[in-house]
């Protein structure tokens, strides 16, 4: 079965979008699928076509304006061209343009989304351009054969905002890698460390760890991985109080010093205002690190006072700061994961059916 990946950007970059497209390209394409990634790159950096694990990967040219909606003509070109090779296209992310090219394409192939829907846009800007992109993104809707939700938050969202058949609609949340975690422990350190993983955005809420910092014990600092728009906003908010020597910003690390990041950290937080799921709290989780998350959207679902504690939204900085010191080094009792394999095997299920209609 030949299978397109759609997504406006792929690994290197870090997100949950980017996670999910390239756990379940490799995993389909070790069970015997011809797998196709198309996405874009802005910054052209980025080689325009590659192998990766035996996934094929199509990079296009873009506009992203503050690393959003990632227009590219290129694709649709190729989308509009090719789509009918494709048994599945598979399309992810209603917040970007990739995907509503993917149903502007639609033509013999049968089409699947993954919208990764948070309800509006990141900034006040894309807030309001949210509000007319719906009726092109309702669009993307009326083409689906079926919707693929992380969560069901992001259902129940869906089903709230768009007039969509309640049959299409399915849940297949994201996984970790069980086995990659096995082999990590723990080391031991003369400092302890707040860890924060994802795109910077100021949605994401990486600037209330920094403002949280100066009423925080001398030794614990934080540690931001991932890039984005915001980034130099967050160091200069560092600088400005004083705590840049505590502030650590690591970009396009490997996987297994990613990993090494989950499992040496004190505690992980992630105070997004929106979130469909939270994939970097699943790794967290795998490798035992306490989580602290805003008590908002999909990360709601996590929150259970034993693994994961919730801070209510927006953020009080004196609240986060005595929350932080309760929980920052907690000993993680066993959470029960989905596999990133689990996830394939629905998602496997779903393109089956949808071809022997």
């Amino acid at each position: 079965m030949r299978v397109a990946q759609v997504c406006p950007r792929y690994w290197p970059h870090i997100g949950g979008v980017e996670t999910r497209v390239k756990e379940i390209s490799r995993k389909l394409v070790e069970i015997g699928f011809e797998v196709e990634v198309l996405t874009t790159d802005p910054s052209g950096k980025l080689p325009k076509e590659s192998v990766v694990k035996n996934v094929k990967i199509k990079r296009f040219k873009s506009w992203a304006p503050e690393e959003a909606f990632y227009f590219s003509k290129d694709l649709r070109n190729y989308l509009l061209k090719n789509s009918n090779d494709f048994d599945i296209v598979h399309a992810h992310s209603y917040h970007a343009f990739p995907a509503l090219y993917a149903s502007q394409a639609k033509g013999k192939n049968m089409l699947v989304f993954t919208p990764h829907y948070h309800g509006t846009g990141h900034t006040l800007i894309r807030s309001f351009l949210h509000i007319p992109y719906r009726l092109l993104g309702k669009k993307i809707f009326e083409k689906t054969d079926v919707i693929v939700c992380v969560s069901d938050y992001e259902k129940d969202l869906i089903k709230k905002h768009f007039d969509v058949n309640k049959k299409n609609l399915v849940v297949i949340p994201n996984g970790v890698n069980l086995e990659d975690f096995k082999v990590l422990k723990k080391k031991k350190k003369n400092c302890r460390t707040i860890l924060f993983v994802g795109r910077l955005e100021k949605y994401k809420g990486a600037q209330y760890l920094i403002l949280a910092l100066p009423n925080l014990r001398d030794d614990i600092s934080l540690e931001i991985v991932g890039t984005g728009p915001y980034e130099k906003s967050l160091a200069e908010l560092a600088r400005k109080l004083c705590v840049e020597n505590r502030v650590k910003f690591f970009r396009n690390l490997t996987r297994s010093e990613l990993l090494e990041k989950y499992a040496n950290a004190d505690v992980f937080a992630l105070l997004s205002a929106h979130e469909a799921f939270g994939i970097c709290v699943a790794e967290a989780l795998a490798t035992k690190t306490p989580c602290i998350l805003a008590n908002t959207s999909g990360l709601n679902d996590w929150i259970d006072n034993e693994n994961c504690f919730g801070v209510d939204f927006p953020i009080d900085v004196d609240k986060l700061v005595m929350l932080i010191a309760k929980v920052i080094g907690k000993e993680v009792n066993d959470v029960k994961l989905k596999d990133w394999n689990e996830t394939v095997e629905s998602l496997v299920g779903i393109y089956e059916d949808l071809i022997n209609i």
